[in-house]
């Protein structure tokens, strides 16, 4: 090893601050403004019962119901996000 290897690493303190410093800036904003929410499509009745059969219909342990109730989670945060605090 060389004896200046040790000049190219940068001291722990450093990599500390920076670290500190950058997840200070990331708690600047604490409310969500409702630009930032995703919008929420919304589907007739019509159109939820004719879903609603078609997963009916789906062979039992069907990996697709498991991404649909991720899916409906998603949905109720989404419509979360929009209501005033």
């Amino acid at each position: 090893m060389k004896y200046n290897a040790k000049c190219w690493t940068p001291p722990a303190a450093a990599l500390m601050a920076a670290m500190i410093f950058l997840s200070a800036c990331a708690m600047v904003a604490s409310e969500t403004p409702l630009s930032a929410c995703p919008p929420v499509v919304e589907y007739s009745r019509s159109q939820q019962a004719r879903a609603a059969d078609e997963v009916a219909r789906l062979p039992e342990g069907t990996l697709i119901i498991g991404w649909l109730a991720d899916y409906a989670v998603l949905r109720d945060q989404a419509r979360a996000c929009r209501l005033p605090l």
